[in-house]
Parts: structure tokens; sequence; C-alpha cells
């Protein structure tokens, strides 16, 4: 009884709520709006009452039309209150609100009564006992009908959250790399100008070796910043923001070989040991972005570990994932950076702000491209370096 009670008034409550979305705004209190908030602002609430009305008066005839030919072949009336009751589910189901089903639970019970009941084609509700069946079967027709009318909004608010959580996730990454962008745009740019200045102004004072120097930093700031642009280029091949890619499958060992073969023409002197399956490993991936990922590793790897020690890059096959490695022999990454390190964050610990530049726009779109393909990414500290890995499923999903 008490549940009985539990789900009438959780019943009451939905249908007082969708009776307060169909008020028109100006009847509305300012109490009541606050008062009804709670649902997600995405459900739909455009009411298309022909469509309704279609749907059914359709399924009321169509259930007569079985009824009549079950009851003329059988002779039994029995069975025919499953039919409407069926078509009350179906009803109920494929209408908005809980009006239609109401209405169609008080027709089937009328149509019952003076189809299939004696006296046929007369309303008759005065036979002895015929009243608790009209009662029972309309209450049955109303609970089916709003439970079935309840669970439909239930499975839209869930469906309508889940939406904004993954809109808020969404927010989320772009708020962590619009601020990872703007943190590490400042440094390379501050030392352009400062030296591109420092040539326009004083070079009839400076020696060779001095504007040379100057040139240099211009230039290596320079390529970085090209390096950050073919970073925010590769995000843009996702679309509605980290949700899909284009997939195809791909080698595995020839995604790793570009990778590298273009790490190398940026960084030359970069040592990497690489390692993959002697089997063929075909994967569903946007190529592109799995090569971006792997550059920005590496790339990390060989700028900020402070080893001479040769990178390693190798690839293992675990159950129904690849899983990429990118270890490097370093300095390795402070524990309280661990935690944020792929949010874009910028750390503001001990280390020089040279030293640590990149790795949080970097590392944040690598989450970003990861996620996209319906993988993870995560970063374990070694007794010397650092393991940077991701995973992806071996099937399109």
């Amino acid at each position: 009884m008490n549940h009985f009670f539990e789900f009438f008034s959780s019943f009451l409550r939905d249908f007082l709520r969708v009776s307060d979305l169909r008020m028109p705004s100006h009847q509305k209190s300012g109490t009541e709006n606050s008062a009804f908030r709670s649902l997600p602002a995405g459900i739909p609430t455009e009411k298309k009452p022909w469509r309704d009305a279609l749907i059914t008066f359709f399924l009321l005839i169509l259930a007569t039309a079985l009824s009549l030919l079950y009851f003329e072949i059988s002779k039994n009336s029995a069975n025919v209150a499953l039919l409407y009751i069926l078509a009350l589910i179906l009803i109920a189901r494929g209408t908005d609100g809980y009006f239609w089903g109401i209405f169609s639970s008080l027709i089937g019970v009328i149509c019952v009564n003076f189809l299939f009941t004696y006296p046929y084609m007369a309303l008759n509700f005065t036979l002895a006992g015929y009243p608790v069946t009209f009662l029972g079967m309309l209450a049955i027709s109303f609970i089916t009908s709003a439970s079935t009318t309840y669970t439909k909004r239930q499975m839209q608010m869930l469906a309508e959250r889940e939406r904004l959580l993954v809109e808020a996730e969404k927010e989320k990454m772009r708020a962590n790399l619009l601020r990872a962008i703007s943190h590490d745009l400042r440094t390379p740019l501050t030392s352009i100008i400062g030296s591109g200045s420092s040539y326009l102004e004083s070079g009839a004072l400076l020696d060779e070796s001095q504007k040379n120097e100057l040139v240099r930093q211009i230039y290596e700031d320079s390529n970085w910043l090209l390096n950050m642009v073919e970073n925010l280029l590769s995000v843009t091949r996702i679309q509605d923001g980290a949700t899909n890619v284009n997939k195809s499958y791909e080698s595995v060992e020839e995604v790793v070989a570009e990778a590298v073969l273009r790490l190398k023409k940026r960084l030359p002197d970069a040592s990497i040991k690489v390692h993959v399956p002697d089997e063929l490993i075909m994967l569903p991936m946007d190529a592109i972005l799995i090569e971006q990922v792997l550059i920005n590793l590496l790339e990390n790897a060989v700028l900020h570990s402070k080893s001479q020690l040769p990178i390693s890059c190798y690839v293992e096959k675990e159950n129904n994932s690849v899983i990429f490695h990118v270890r490097d022999y370093g300095i390795g990454i402070p524990t309280e950076r661990l935690q944020t390190i792929f949010d874009g964050t910028p750390y503001t610990g001990n280390t020089s702000a040279d030293s640590s530049r990149g790795m949080g726009i970097g590392l944040s779109i690598c989450k970003t491209i990861i996620s996209a393909h319906k993988g993870s990414i995560d970063v374990s500290p070694c007794e010397q370096g650092t393991d940077f890995y991701f995973s992806l499923p071996d099937s399109a999903q």
C-alpha cells in the first residue's frame, strides 16, 4: 500500500508540473515559476494536439476493429478488454501529457460496455456486478495510462540530464583549452616582441653574435607558435566539440612511424626507440589526430624530460583495446601536477615558465582527441622518468 501511495504522489506531482507547463506564462506567479524550475529545460513542451488526436483515434478504431473481428470469430468477449488496454499503452506512449491516456481509458470502457456486453449496442451499467467490473477496468486503465506516461517523462528527463552533463563536460573542456591558450601564448609572444624591439631599437649597438641570438630566439618562438596552431587546427577536425571523429581503419605501425617522422623533421636530434607488435593491428581512428597526440607526447618527452637517454615509444594489445606508450627517463613530473596535467591548467610550481611551456595546452588537446575516440589517456610516474599512455578500442564505437 505504501508503494501505491508513493507512486500516486509522484504521479500527482508530475501531473501538476505538466499542467503548469500548459498554463500561459502571464497566469503564473513568481513563486509557482520557481517551484517548477526543476524540470530540465530541454524536455520538449510544445504540444501537438492534432497529432495526438490522430494517434488516439487511429489506435482506438484499430482496437475496436480487432475486437469486433475476435468477437465475431470466438463469440467470447473475455479478452476484448486486453486489446483496448494494449491500445491504451500505445496511446500513452505516443502522445504528450496525461489527457489522451485518460480519455482513451473512458472510451475503452464505454466501447466494451456498448459493443461487447449484453445487451449489445446499448449502454447498461445497472447489471448485477457490472459496476464493480466497470470501476475495476476504469481504475486499471487509469493506472496503466498514468504509469506509462510517467515512465516516458522520466526517461525524457534522464536523457535530458545526460545531455546536460555532456554539454557541461564540453564547456569545461573549452574553458580549460582557452585558459591554457591564454597562458601558453603569452610567453612566446612577449619574447618575440621583446627580441624584435631590441633588434630594431639597438641594432646598431649590437655585434653580429648578439643579433644572431635575437633572431634565433624569434625563430624558435615562431616555430613553437606554429606547432601550437597545428594543435589547435587538429581540434577543429573534431565535430560537435569532442563527440565525434571521422574514423577509418588504419595500421598502427604506419601511424606511429608517420608521427616519429614528422617529429624528426621538427627536432632532428631527438632520439626515439620504437617498438610495435609483429602482427598487423588495424584500428578505427582518425590517423591525423592520433599522429598529433603521439607528436605532442613525444615532443614533451624530448623537451621537458631533461635526459639524454632515448625516448621509448611502444604499442601493446590488451583485451579489446590497443595501448600506446611514450616513456622518458628524465626528471619526472611533480606528484601534485599529475592530478591536473590533462586539464590545461597552467602549472605554478617551481619550474620555469619556459621549461613547462606548451605542456598544458598540448596535453589538454591530447585528452580531447582521445575522448573523441572513446578512449582514455593517463600518466604514470616511474622510478626514473614518466610514462604517458593512451588506449583506443579495437572496434568501431
